[in-house]
Parts: structure tokens; C-alpha cells; sequence
């Protein structure tokens, strides 16, 4: 037998006869053998296609969907309790400084309470006091908080937030 089958014979090259040769499978094909053998030992050849199959991308993003499902909703109510304690933490500031302010000057102050030395608000916390002779109140709120506060130096709790 010499290279890829041929069989060398005195001088001339023969195809090779031996089962599962080209010169056999054509043999057999133009004779009508059964196929059956032959798709078989196409069909687990060394070409195998790597890669997911669709159904496995659909479970993975059904998984991911429904994760997304629960982390969203738990996510935005943690941000509109952080915003709802900013707008409390903004009151009880504003009225530390309102009381400074009357220590100092000798009457509540009245307008934003930016205008107030001392006071640090947070972003996007809107803050307006109001005075008088016998008292102050603050009121505080934040376009994405559910609630809005009121300090009030003439009720007891002095902060209340609805």
C-alpha cells in the first residue's frame, strides 16, 4: 500500500479495494448497498460545531429577567428611603441652624434656608423657614421623596413628615 490508499503494483497505481477505501464506497453506491453505515460515519465526524444552543440562551435570559424582576423594585424603594431621610435630615439641620441664627440676631430667620450661616441641605432638597415673634417652622421636601417634613418649634414632636 503506498500513500492515501493507492496500491502500487508492478510499475502501475490501482485504486485500493479494501473496505471503507473511496474506490469501495463507490463501489458500493453504484452497486445499491445499504447507506445507513456510510451517513453514520459522516454524521460523527471530527467536525463538531462548538457554541449554545438557542434554548440554553433563552433559560439564561429568562434567568436574568427574572432577577431583574426582583432587584429593581428593591433597589427604587431603597432610593425613595434615602430621599425621605434627606428631606428629615435637612429639617432637623435647618432648625439647628434656625436657633443659632435667633442666638445670634435675636429673631427667626425667614426665607430659604440657604440664606442661613451653617446649613448645608442636601442636592435637590428644597428648604424654606419661616418665623415669627414666638416661633419658627421649616419645611422641607424633594421631588423624588414620598413624604415631606415640617419642623415646628410650637408643636411637640417638633418634626413631623407625611
Amino acid at each position: 500500500m503506498g500513500p492515501a490508499g493507492v496500491r502500487i503494483v508492478a510499475g502501475t497505481a490501482t485504486a485500493s479495494t479494501a473496505p471503507g477505501s473511496c474506490a469501495a464506497l463507490r463501489r458500493g453506491i453504484s452497486r445499491g448497498t445499504r447507506l445507513a453505515p456510510l451517513r453514520a460515519a459522516m454524521r460523527t465526524g471530527s467536525r463538531r460545531q462548538s457554541g449554545f444552543t438557542l434554548i440554553e440562551l433563552l433559560v439564561v435570559l429568562s434567568i436574568i429577567g427574572v432577577l431583574a424582576a426582583i432587584a429593581i423594585p428593591a433597589f427604587t424603594s431603597r432610593m425613595g428611603k434615602a430621599y425621605d431621610a434627606r428631606v428629615a435630615r435637612g429639617a432637623r439641620d435647618a432648625a439647628t441652624a434656625e436657633e443659632a441664627y435667633f442666638g445670634d440676631n435675636g429673631v427667626y430667620y425667614s426665607g430659604a434656608c440657604t440664606g442661613m450661616s451653617g446649613v448645608v441641605i442636601s442636592p435637590g432638597v428644597t428648604c424654606t423657614a419661616t418665623g415669627n415673634a414666638s416661633g419658627f417652622t421649616i419645611s422641607t421636601s424633594h421631588p423624588q421623596a414620598s413624604r415631606s417634613c415640617v419642623f415646628s418649634s410650637a408643636t411637640a414632636p417638633n418634626l413631623i413628615c407625611s
